[in-house]
């Protein structure tokens, strides 16, 4: 293992180790407050006065996560991976997010009685680890030291009702890969071998309350629950998102994401609430999804420079605060003082036959166009849970479908960069009252290729959006952040339609619940775009072209 190890530091270009050895003692007991019993591993390295780093994951303490432990050990660290309850040897029941606070806790508390505690801790961890670190980083006190937060945020309500629909792609996908633990491990290679059909067929089942049923041969309680409590002001999750004690977490914070990653939105507001605070975090997003490969080596890469600078106290180079890819041609690596930076918000208005200008339109016809439930707009890359699916991909076999309309900008005739959040706003007017408004930005390179770059939807119900006499409602949309470049004879695409599925949940149109509606409603939508409904995209711009053309 250790010739492993050492392989993969040299091939990840790590610094070199610090501790000659590393001692694994597997699956040792931490008993919990309510007599449950967690399992935990313990990399020991040897070297005196090694702090410790904690990371507690409910994916098991076997394969990437044990070649993890070991890195983080060579590198002069005490390394606790401790397997969450109900997951992989630690005792009780799997709940999402709501014993993570008390267990973590808890577990602070054995680490105190070990004899090789300093009393200065760091935590480390993506996704759902990053998850259990909020839970207890405002009570771990000046303990904690420094925190590694990896694609995840502090609160995960936001991210599940994007909008105040359903991210159905994100939550089956993850209840079904949390089912198939359980599996052997034969099964789940043909499983997956096979295109995994079960989670497809659940994907597309109605209503979604079977749906966990169809995907995994079982009922999965947090799905139930989820689908049941997924409105704005639900008590479900007041003790299952851990935002509102945020800005009480004094641990210096490296905060490491991709543009296509699912929390992206929800982290960048984690880390601006800190700096509201009064806090300096450190910012990483780059052309990462949730879970690609260069987002795992760049923040292997961050975590430990960081452990390093704030937990061992070593000397460190000096760096910008916030580093960010910039996408495109020309784009690359900037290092900023801050985020946002700096931008002039301009505004790209849709205009008749299909055009996005700079100068809003004087007269349009509304474009119209059929949604059906029944046959819902797939979505196709953007922010998804599995790796191989996320990102930008060619969107032209979704913008011929006739339930999807596009408006193009002229070839541009200098680049134009942005960087910053996108919003648009959609003037609509439609026979049904629930709906649904899906946006989405493109780059459209010299061969006509559609490459998405950010987007965003918004669930519409009676009372939510102001109507006016003639029926026209006013539907704001936050897209995801961005920092993207578009070439010179590149073109500006921006896509409408209702819906993106089943990344999000479709909206059958009649108002059912969530969890049990089956009856699909199918309506007409007019888009409108003139001087009273000026529809269009507002972007922050960094460099902003003097004219369009060719």
């Amino acid at each position: 293992m250790r010739l492993v190890t050492r392989a993969a530091a040299a091939a990840l270009r790590l610094p070199a180790a610090r501790a000659g050895r590393v001692t694994v003692t597997r699956d040792i007991p931490v008993r919990v407050r309510d007599g449950v019993t967690l399992r935990a591993d313990h990399y020991a390295p040897d070297l005196p006065g090694a702090h410790c780093v904690l990371i507690r994951t409910p994916y098991g303490r076997g394969g990437p996560i044990r070649l993890l432990g070991r890195l983080i050990a060579e590198r002069g660290f005490h390394v606790v991976i401790q397997s969450c309850r109900g997951t992989y040897g630690s005792g009780g029941e799997f709940d999402p997010l709501v014993h993570e606070r008390d267990d973590g806790l808890d577990t602070l508390d054995w680490l105190r009685r070990q004899r090789w505690w300093t009393g200065a801790l760091g935590m480390f961890g993506a996704s759902y680890q990053g998850f259990v670190q909020w839970a207890v980083a405002a009570d771990a006190g000046e303990e904690l030291r420094a925190m590694v937060a990896v694609v995840t945020a502090s609160a995960t309500r936001d991210s599940t009702y994007a909008g105040e629909s359903f991210a159905l792609d994100t939550v089956l996908t993850w209840a079904e890969l949390l089912q198939a633990q359980t599996v052997p491990w034969l099964a789940r290679q043909w499983e997956l071998k096979r295109g995994q059909p079960r989670l497809a067929r659940a994907l597309a089942h109605l209503p979604l309350a079977e749906a966990d049923r169809v995907a995994t041969g079982v009922t999965v309680p947090f799905f139930q629950e989820w689908l049941r409590h997924h409105t704005p002001d639900a008590d479900y999750w007041r003790t299952r998102v851990f935002g509102e004690r945020i800005t009480e977490v004094r641990a210096p914070v490296a905060m490491v994401s991709g543009w296509q990653d699912i929390f992206l939105p929800a982290q960048l507001d984690d880390y601006a609430r800190l700096r509201a605070a009064g806090v300096r975090p450190r910012l990483v997003v780059g052309p990462w999804t949730h879970g690609s490969p260069g987002l795992l080596v760049a923040s292997l890469r961050e975590g430990l420079d960081w452990l390093d600078t704030h937990l061992a106290g070593r000397p460190a180079p000096q760096r910008a605060p916030v580093r960010v890819h910039v996408g495109g041609a020309g784009g690359g690596w900037r290092d900023l003082p801050d985020w946002p930076p700096p931008a002039t918000p301009v505004r790209w208005h849709l205009c008749s036959g299909g055009g996005l200008a700079p100068q809003p339109p004087e007269h349009g016809t509304p474009d119209r166009f059929w949604y059906d439930p029944a046959d819902p707009t797939p979505s196709l890359g953007g922010p998804l849970l599995v790796a191989q699916r996320a990102g930008a991909v060619d969107n032209r076999p979704v913008e011929a479908r006739p339930d999807v309309l596009t408006y193009t900008s002229e070839p541009l005739a200098e680049p134009v960069e942005v960087a910053g959040p996108v919003r648009a706003e959609i003037h609509l007017r439609s026979e049904l009252s629930y709906l649904d408004v899906f946006v989405r930005l493109c780059d459209v390179d010299r061969r006509g290729r559609s490459w998405n770059i950010c987007d965003g939807l918004v669930r519409v119900e009676p009372g939510r959006f102001p109507r006016d006499p003639s029926g026209v409602v006013t539907v704001p949309v936050t897209l995801w952040p961005t920092a993207y470049r578009f070439a010179p004879g590149h073109r500006l695409r921006v896509q409408v339609c209702g819906g993106a599925h089943p990344r999000y949940a479709r909206n059958p149109g009649t108002g059912e619940p969530l969890g049990t509606a089956v009856t699909l409603r199918a309506g007409w939508r007019e888009i409108l775009h003139d001087r009273e409904h000026p529809s269009g995209l507002a972007l922050p711009l960094l460099r902003t072209p003097s004219t369009a053309g060719g």
